[in-house]
């Protein structure tokens, strides 16, 4: 089977935000078809469109999975539901929310997925982790590696305040 290199942007701004990612990471892996092999730093995060909120704490997780990208996203699905998040509006708080950020060099636009993530490259908070992981790796659409996007970004706060969180060991 054809293995996919992917990479799943993670967030929480509810209860244990460091734990919620960590053991969404390790939910991931048990998902049949994907191997987690690595992920960024724990980042924390200023809210973006909102205000209000609770800082997120946020990083990215860079999995292999033989699964297709429909598949990959109904798994995340679960993960987050089983986690207790519910889905009532946009921009709300949130225990943890999994996003597909790439799918290998794969380019899709259908009504319940989008990839690469159509707002990944004016996030600072996505592309501060992906650079941590792979500084080279091309966006599929721009044509322009990650560390290229990060730096096309205007200077915090205007791209949002992200700084590393400390994690204990």
């Amino acid at each position: 089977m054809k293995r996919t290199i992917a990479y799943i942007g993670i967030g929480s701004n509810l209860g244990d935000k460091p734990f919620n990612c960590r053991y969404s990471i390790d939910q991931i892996d048990t998902l049949d078809g994907c191997h987690v092999i690595d992920r960024s730093t724990l980042f924390k995060t200023e809210p973006e469109g909102v205000t209000g909120q609770p800082w997120y704490v946020n990083c990215v997780a860079q999995i292999a999975t033989t699964k297709s990208s429909f598949e990959l996203l109904k798994g995340l699905l679960n993960i987050e539901s089983a986690m207790g998040r519910v889905r009532k509006k946009r921009w709300e708080a949130r225990i943890i929310d999994l996003d597909i950020l790439l799918f290998g060099q794969e380019i899709r636009e259908s009504h319940n997925l989008i990839i690469p993530h159509p707002l990944m490259h004016t996030r600072r908070f996505v592309l501060e982790p992906l650079v941590q992981l792979t500084p080279d790796l091309v966006h599929p659409v721009f044509k322009l590696t990650m560390s290229e996007l990060l730096n096309k970004l205007p200077a915090p706060p205007n791209s949002g305040n992200v700084e590393i969180l400390k994690e204990e060991t």
